[in-house]
């Protein structure tokens, strides 16, 4: 209660001749809250609140100007209290892409969401963002066997899984550094993607964007842990941004079995992270909301494993911690 009362104390002195009432907006998998401001005349604007103890605004204001700057739609910023923790931003609605998402929209929707990520591409530099190095990635896959197998799955690997599971990564993080670098947002996908009537889609949650790997968003938009496409629909997508790109001038593969093979294994690096952020999210923080999501992000992991023969002896671990893979799908 106290927060609140700070953050419309401070709403208060900002516009003290606008009454308004607050109201809950969302909230995220961090200590971040955003809360609407509506006013009496109609218009709205969105608070974010973010405890200084739990939370750096600065990032989210840096990447806000990047991206703004690119000609994307992502929150103004209309004011600040780095001191509180408070943020107040242009309201962007309500409407996520998950929402609407449908077989009759999804080829408009996915085609303004790829000309976004492209106008961030182009944007790039290497100077502004942090690396998406291999000691980050690295620690992201760290999260597999620390959450997703010990404390979710109760197994301890053999000395032999561990060394399959060590060889994998050798090669995913080979793979991963070996492309071309852009901006990424680290989470563009249908929850973070708003519908707006204007230069859509609207764009939230982008403060751990980082300096990487090109394919890695569009893993995170055409492989979503939270809907599900056909593969032939997710190809014709792909070749669609693909041939997008290369017109823009986009350092992508000239060979799209090159770049497809790129997109699968960043792939393969977002789901052993997603799957440990995941049971972390539960296990550590209490959430569980997201265990419903687990058996498509494990689908999207084994069916690109099985793909690809570097990773066929990840793909054989995998069996043997969820043996029920083999006879019963992925209902576990």
């Amino acid at each position: 209660m106290q927060r609140i009362e700070q953050l419309t104390t401070w709403l208060h002195a900002l516009h003290p001749d606008r009454p308004f009432s607050l109201a809950p907006a969302s909230a995220d998998a961090s200590f971040r809250r955003y809360f609407r401001v509506s006013f009496a005349d109609g218009t709205s604007l969105v608070a974010m609140d973010a405890p200084p103890e739990h939370e750096d605004c600065r990032p989210f204001l840096h990447v806000a100007e990047l991206f703004e700057s690119a000609g994307v739609h992502v929150p103004h910023i209309h004011a600040r209290n780095l001191e509180q923790g408070f943020l107040l931003l242009s309201d962007l609605g309500s409407t996520t892409y998950l929402q609407i998402l449908g077989r009759e929209n999804a080829r408009t929707l996915y085609g303004a969401a790829t000309d976004a990520l492209i106008q961030i591409q182009l944007a790039s530099s290497p100077d502004h963002l942090p690396a998406y190095d291999q000691a980050l990635l690295r620690r992201e896959l760290e999260l597999f066997p620390e959450w997703y197998v010990s404390k979710h799955l109760g197994v301890t690997l053999s000395e032999k899984q561990h060394a399959v599971l060590e060889e994998s990564f050798r090669r995913i993080l080979a793979n991963n550094l070996a492309q071309p670098s852009v901006y990424v947002h680290r989470d563009y996908h249908s929850r973070n993607l708003m519908h707006v009537p204007d230069n859509n889609p609207g764009i939230l949650d982008f403060q751990d964007a980082v300096y990487g790997p090109i394919t890695y968003d569009l893993a995170s938009l055409f492989k979503d842990a939270y809907i599900r496409w056909e593969e032939a629909d997710i190809m014709d997508w792909l070749i669609r941004y693909w041939e997008k790109a290369r017109k823009a001038g986009l350092p992508v593969r000239e060979d799209f079995g090159e770049f497809y093979r790129d997109y699968e294994m960043m792939g393969v690096q977002r789901h052993i992270k997603v799957l440990g952020i995941f049971a972390r999210l539960y296990h550590r923080d209490g959430k569980a909301g997201y265990l419903k999501d687990m058996p498509l992000v494990f689908e999207y992991l084994h069916s690109a494993c099985a793909r690809y023969i570097d990773l066929k002896p990840l793909q054989v671990l995998l069996e043997e911690l969820h043996p029920q893979v083999i006879t019963e799908g992925y209902s576990f």
